[in-house]
């Protein structure tokens, strides 16, 4: 009778926070607040392992692939996104992460202006909106001149929220003398 009761009382209550696990789970996605209309969040679990609030962090970002389709917007860049937006959300104010992209190879042609975009790919850049909100959040986005070159890009092509680097290497070796953290993803 005892195992009856205690059955009787424990399944329920197992089985309603079963629910409620799995409603926060099925939430939908949340934007910003640091880029307000890119890198969706999904809340994590309570007591999830995260940055210390307390600590000034220096993060930098590789970007070297891009999207099959040229009207996709590049995935690493929903990610910068997504990374300060998700930490924001979660306890750690926006001024206490510096985060800089470094970009190369293909994934140049996701920096171009519309124009320069849209000359190439007969449509403009889907990744415009995103550059300026990064911009806006103090992103550097740092481009391989070498790169940009040997593709054939002028640097006045480029979005104005793109700075020319000597190389990506040249980049991330100088990021990291400045105390940067690479997401090696």
């Amino acid at each position: 009778m005892r195992s009856f009761l205690r059955n009787a009382v424990v399944l329920p209550a197992l089985a309603v926070a079963a629910m409620t696990v799995s409603t926060v789970w099925a939430a939908e996605p949340t934007l910003g607040p640091v880029v307000p209309s890119f890198g969706p969040v999904m809340a994590p679990p309570p007591g999830s392992y995260n940055l210390d609030p307390d600590v000034h962090y220096k993060v930098s970002m590789d970007m070297y692939t891009t999207p099959d389709f040229p009207e996709d917007q590049n995935r690493h860049l929903i990610s910068a996104a997504r990374f300060l937006n998700m930490h924001a959300r979660n306890g750690i104010p926006a001024e206490s992460i510096e985060f800089a992209l470094i970009v190369h190879g293909k994934a140049a042609k996701d920096l171009l202006t519309d124009e320069a975009y849209e000359e190439r790919y007969n449509e403009p850049n889907p990744n415009t909106a995103l550059l300026k909100e990064l911009n806006a959040a103090k992103v550097p986005i740092y481009l391989c001149s070498q790169t940009a070159a040997f593709r054939g890009m002028a640097p006045e092509e480029f979005s104005p929220a793109v700075t020319m680097s000597l190389s990506a290497m040249t980049a991330h070796v100088r990021l990291q003398q400045e105390g940067y953290t690479l997401v090696p993803f």
